[in-house]
């Protein structure tokens, strides 16, 4: 595991060289785990072609999964207080995010393997990730970046209308894509929303979600593989997964989850040699002892609900199976 000083000049070095790896890192991009394409001791699959289906067994047995999360009285009590440093100033948006105890008679090995995402990780003994959102892409000298805010159960009556027509899911995803783009231009020059608010469609173990994305696009310069590291670390973490403003609203995350994230929500991808691609470390499910838990949360702004935002957070535990 390497500090984030180190992991800056490795993946400077690597991109410099044109020397394929993969990683992944925790959420303030303090820890990370680098290793050469040939040699890992995890594993990474990236793939675009993921909608297959729902499955209710997997090798012939039915599929269990139970979830026990946060009373509703519990999520109120910090969904509050985060209302409160809204009200303040101190924040326009922030991600709040719960651990929720899971049963199931897959292992993380078996979820790796029956999962379908776009970002799929297993480090043995500790967490699994299948993870449908985009970090940043990188192919030429432009960089993407595909923000996603907003979910709702595709079986509600005109769903789609419903989410993009939403006040609340509206400014939450504005806000980010605003975010996002003041990332990237500390990086890249020529920053421009190439797309705003599509719907992609998620499917889980039970139920169908559809997801609002936006594409923000920037222009990197030529020599950009040899500042690969610097560029990650400028855009750590991922707004999508801390708020706005970032600096503010990752110290009221810390004063207000009840729990470490660690790797949950940092990030994990792989260079080619040529090009990067990276996804954001959601949909996670670690390994404590002999319990299975899963983190999962939702951007909270001064439109939110407590009752709507707490059943999103229940809905996003689910296995992409």
């Amino acid at each position: 595991m390497l500090t984030k000083n180190e992991a800056i000049s490795r993946l400077n070095e690597l991109g410099a060289a044109g020397q394929p790896f993969s990683f992944y890192c925790d959420f303030l991009g303090d820890k990370w785990c680098i290793e050469p394409s040939e040699k890992q001791n995890f594993k990474l699959e990236i793939d675009s072609d993921f909608s297959k289906g729902q499955q209710s067994t997997v090798d012939g047995k039915p599929l269990t999964f139970k979830k026990k999360p946060i009373s509703l009285e519990g999520f109120k009590q910090s969904f509050n207080q985060i209302i409160h440093q809204i009200n303040i100033g101190n924040s326009f948006l922030t991600n709040l995010t719960f651990e929720t105890l899971i049963k199931t008679n897959l292992s993380l090995e078996e979820i790796f393997q029956y999962s379908q995402a776009k970002y799929k990780l297993h480090v043995p003994n500790q967490f699994v990730v299948f993870s449908p959102e985009t970090f940043v892409r990188i192919n030429g000298n432009h960089i993407y970046s595909y923000p996603m805010k907003g979910t709702i159960d595709a079986i509600i009556p005109n769903a789609e209308e419903v989410i993009l027509n939403d006040i609340k899911e509206t400014a939450e995803h504005v806000t980010i894509v605003d975010l996002i783009r003041n990332d990237l231009s500390q990086v890249s020059e020529k920053v421009e929303v190439t797309k705003f608010r599509y719907i992609d469609e998620l499917v889980t173990n039970d139920k169908k979600l559809l997801q609002v994305s936006s594409e923000v696009k920037g222009t990197l310069a030529n020599n950009w593989r040899g500042n690969l590291g610097t560029i990650l670390s400028k855009l750590l973490p991922a707004g999508s997964i801390s708020g706005a403003p970032k600096p503010e609203t990752i110290k009221i995350i810390q004063q207000v989850e009840s729990y470490q994230r660690n790797f949950y929500t940092g990030i994990c991808g792989h260079f080619d040699g040529e090009s990067l691609d990276t996804g954001v470390m959601i949909r996670f499910i670690k390994k404590e002892k002999d319990q299975l838990i899963f983190c999962s949360g939702g951007g909270i702004t001064s439109f939110s609900e407590a009752e709507k935002e707490y059943q999103e957070m229940v809905d996003k535990v689910y296995l992409a199976i």
